[in-house]
């Protein structure tokens, strides 16, 4: 049985806080995109959700990379391309051509933000230099992503997400402890890095009001994932010890894991001896809050296989959605393991926004970042033909 479309559009229109009229917070910023793929993009997508005015500049002839990468929309356009660069316009420039090299200087002669993703040093050749470009225009931020910074022994070394997964350690520590090393599910060096950059141009736009001077901003897709290795960098810089990967288990806490019920798992989080005593009630084992191999955390994490084997005794008895229910209305933290299409699916992910149809009939992923005063909805238009701004935008910058 096919699954039935939840009716986003109508859903938006009746949702108070996703007013499309309410004012942007970046409204009357001009960004110039010079990015490509995904972790650029990213960043400038978030931008023009926030209200800037971004302006996507593409290879002439070829355009953005992930326009040839699928998978593909009904019309044809991919919608890889899609959900990187929503809300922004479009022009194909050839920077070894002096008549287009000329406007993408006019156009960043205008401009508050550059974002920029090719190779260090590529700017360099191309005369157009961060550090230059913010000598010659003060109040310019230009923030650059790339695989390892713009210095450093492996600045000038070619990097994709899997191979900065590789070697952030992240994909060492994903995965069960006797399996293989595994990518994360999701480009999540390359999301990372674009969400650092927007960060780093946001705390630089804030210091540009109170100083007038703009900055560079030098974001490494290996500095940014590194930065989420909270955990096992507290084992190596703390304990000196060589983490190993655990599954879904945390490696401080218990019980803290997915734990299997008769149809499916359940991921189940007792961060601390009051949880764990509710936990144990709501499964029908009081007892177990006393039992002395149980007592508190630090015995529970020693003893974490007796805690998992005594809790899926019980929770093989009955459906990961029945235990669930039981579990919450205790109020202990549970969740249903599911994949991204029940996930989009989900009343309070549809109530927050978080996909959204635009005036062409596409969905497109919403905005997390959600305010008060200011519009929370994000962009009302969908990502560009290839080069469709071309005619408006030279005749802007003439």
């Amino acid at each position: 049985m096919e699954k039935k479309e939840p009716a986003y559009a109508e859903l938006e229109s009746e949702n108070n806080h996703l007013d499309k009229n309410k004012p942007y917070p970046l409204e009357g910023l001009l960004v110039v995109d010079l990015t490509r793929v995904l972790s650029g993009p990213t960043c400038a997508r978030m931008l023009a959700d926030g209200g800037a005015r971004v302006i996507h500049v593409e290879r002439k002839g070829k355009g953005d990379d992930t326009r040839s990468m699928g998978p593909y929309v009904e019309d044809g356009s991919s919608e890889y391309f899609r959900l990187a660069n929503t809300g922004k316009e479009s022009i194909a420039l050839d920077f070894h051509d002096p008549e287009d090299f000329a406007l993408l200087n006019r156009m960043i002669a205008k401009a508050d933000i550059v974002v920029e993703n090719f190779r260090p040093g590529v700017m360099k050749r191309l005369g157009i230099a961060p550090e230059d470009l913010c000598k010659k225009y003060p109040r310019l931020i230009v923030a650059s992503i790339s695989g390892f910074g713009q210095y450093g022994p492996m600045s000038s070394e070619p990097a994709y997400d899997t191979i900065v997964q590789a070697m952030s350690g992240i994909m060492d520590a994903t995965g069960e402890p006797n399996g293989k090393a595994t990518r994360v599910g999701t480009s999540i060096s390359d999301i990372v890095a674009g969400m650092i950059a927007y960060a780093g141009i946001a705390t630089a736009l804030y210091a540009r009001e109170h100083t007038g001077h703009g900055t560079t901003v030098d974001v490494a897709m290996l500095d940014a994932t590194l930065s989420l290795m909270s955990q096992d960098l507290m084992t190596t810089l703390g304990e000196h010890k060589v983490p190993h990967r655990i599954g879904n288990r945390h490696p401080d806490i218990y019980p803290f894991d997915t734990f299997q019920c008769k149809d499916a798992p359940l991921a189940i989080c007792c961060g601390n001896d009051h949880l764990w005593s509710v936990l144990s009630k709501a499964l029908g084992h009081e007892e177990w809050a006393n039992d002395p191999r149980f007592l508190t955390n630090d015995l529970r994490e020693q003893n974490w296989r007796e805690v998992k084997e005594a809790m899926e005794s019980v929770l093989k008895t009955g459906t990961a959605k029945s235990w669930h229910k039981k579990i919450e209305e205790a109020g202990v933290p549970v969740g249903l393991v599911l994949n991204v299409d029940e996930t989009r699916r989900l009343p309070q992910v549809i109530e927050r926004g978080m996909v959204k149809t635009m005036s062409d009939g596409q969905e497109v992923m919403g905005t997390p970042m959600k305010y008060s005063y200011w519009n929370s909805y994000g962009v009302q238009k969908d990502a560009p033909a290839y080069n469709e701004n071309d005619q408006s935008i030279r005749q802007e910058f003439a």
